[in-house]
């Protein structure tokens, strides 16, 4: 290895080991934050804290690399521009991208590490730290219900309000899946308010519903015509067993399954199962639909049918009734249907920005190098000033585009990968203009003009 590949990758290391510490301190200040209220006043001993908080560093890791290596990139070229060396080695004939080989060859290792990291140990990493929130919150069992997020964390229900008042009792626009019993998901309740307490013996939830629906799918497993029933009340009571809470139920057989505990590949296989299980209800749905409610052939004119006169306008208005009833029945049940299979689709979704983002995040590292050693040696400023607050706004602004795209994935207002790959794809063009910009030794901001012009503006408004 030559002396200043070995000089390059030695300026490169210092910046990047104490820039990656200090970025996933600040995320893992966020993550205490977020979990303060379920930390506070259960006892905890330091060794449990220190446990939560090491496996909950693991996911930052992947976040921390990108702004590390921009960060150290910045910081080695700005340093090698601001005492000259990058001029004289280019003087000597050496090019600037022969100059970036051994950092990028270095970022190349990191971006491998990084996605080997998010695929293997990530995932077991995230088990380990939903299972210790998880017996964090079991010491006080209460039910952490967020306004406008299905809560799954009991068997066989899954739960979603739309509001929820400050003591966590009274709910709104209420949504209950019910597994039990094999349901799959065909027994959803609806309400508009609703209650929501404990028994004495906190081995229940009790859920009070005003004002709401039950619709259920009765599957008759020894014919393809299955009864659908829609029920309304004023008031009906869920009780929800809690046996879920007790330490006799394996924490880690609750979350093994969650597509953040898993690698790619069987984020591969689980998003094939969802999509074709999807598919296959919906289109039983429809032919079931279609056998019971519609004629697919007018065989009227074939059938010799006496015309009887109506004596009675009571029975057209009772048949009439009939018949709006039934189609205000198919509505509801169709408006249930299409919720059921719109949550599965954010299910699959959910898995696609998960596989997609363990890739998306190594491939920021790369981009991230090309970006920050082009942009130091044209800044030509080295130290914790300028660097570090280029650094920062850009890795902001990064991050805020990445954060749209993967809300506008949930939502799917954008498919998944481009949800993903939004922030990176808008990369690759400033990295490429900042390379040949450095490349021919073109500053983007002449920084002496710019510094005249705002003394300028200081000098007339004091004037």
């Amino acid at each position: 290895m030559k002396k200043l590949h070995l000089l390059l990758i030695k300026s490169f290391i210092g910046p990047f080991l104490l820039t990656f510490i200090i970025t996933v301190f600040l995320l893992l200040m966020q993550f205490l934050w977020k979990y303060i209220d379920d930390l506070v006043g259960k006892g905890l001993e330091f060794n449990n804290i220190a446990e939560l908080l090491f496996y909950a560093s693991a996911r930052f890791v992947p976040i921390a690399l990108p702004m590390s290596i921009l960060l150290s990139s910045v910081l080695v070229f700005g340093r090698l521009g601001e005492q000259y060396e990058l001029t004289a080695l280019k003087s000597a004939g050496i090019s600037l991208f022969k100059i970036m080989t051994p950092c990028l060859f270095l970022s190349l290792f990191l971006a491998g590490g990084s996605y080997m990291f998010s695929n293997y140990i990530m995932p077991i990493a995230n088990l380990e730290n939903a299972t210790k929130i998880y017996e964090i919150q079991k010491k006080k069992p209460t039910i952490n219900i967020k306004e406008g997020v299905f809560y799954d964390d009991i068997n066989d229900f899954y739960i979603k309000v739309g509001e929820k008042s400050e003591n966590g009792n009274k709910l709104k626009d209420i949504l209950i899946y019910n597994k039990t019993n094999s349901f799959e998901n065909n027994h959803v309740i609806t309400a508009k308010e609703g209650i929501m307490q404990l028994t004495n013996d906190e081995k229940f939830l009790e859920i009070i519903l005003f004002d709401g629906h039950s619709y259920l799918e009765v599957i008759d497993r020894n014919s393809n015509n299955n009864e659908f029933r829609r029920t309304s009340f004023k008031k009906n009571l869920v009780r929800i067993n809690l046996e879920i809470l007790n330490t006799s139920v394996n924490p880690d057989d609750l979350y093994k399954g969650h597509y953040a505990m898993l690698n790619n590949f069987q984020l591969s296989n689980t998003i094939d199962s969802l999509l074709e299980l999807n598919l296959i209800k919906t289109q039983t749905f429809k032919n079931r639909i279609i056998n019971e409610y519609f004629i697919e052939k007018d065989t009227s004119n074939n059938l010799n049918i006496k015309e009887k006169k109506i004596l009675n306008i009571n029975f057209v208005k009772q048949k009439y009734n009939i018949a709006i009833n039934q189609v205000r029945s198919l509505k509801s049940i169709v408006r249930s249907k299409k919720n059921n299979i719109n949550y599965k689709t954010l299910i699959i979704a959910r898995h696609q920005i998960e596989w997609h983002r363990k890739i998306s995040l190594a491939v920021a590292c790369i981009i991230f190098f090309l970006i920050g050693a082009p942009l130091g040696s044209i800044i030509r400023k080295g130290g914790f000033g300028i660097p570090v607050l280029i650094s920062t706004l850009f890795f902001v602004c990064y991050h805020i585009i990445n954060m749209i795209g993967e809300k506008s994935a949930r939502e799917l207002t954008l498919k998944p990968y481009e949800g993903m790959w939004l922030a990176n794809i808008i990369c690759i063009p400033i990295a490429i203009i900042l390379i040949l910009k450095a490349k021919n030794n073109i500053q983007i901001i002449d920084l002496t003009r710019l510094r005249l012009f705002l003394n300028r503006i200081i000098y007339f408004k004091r004037k």
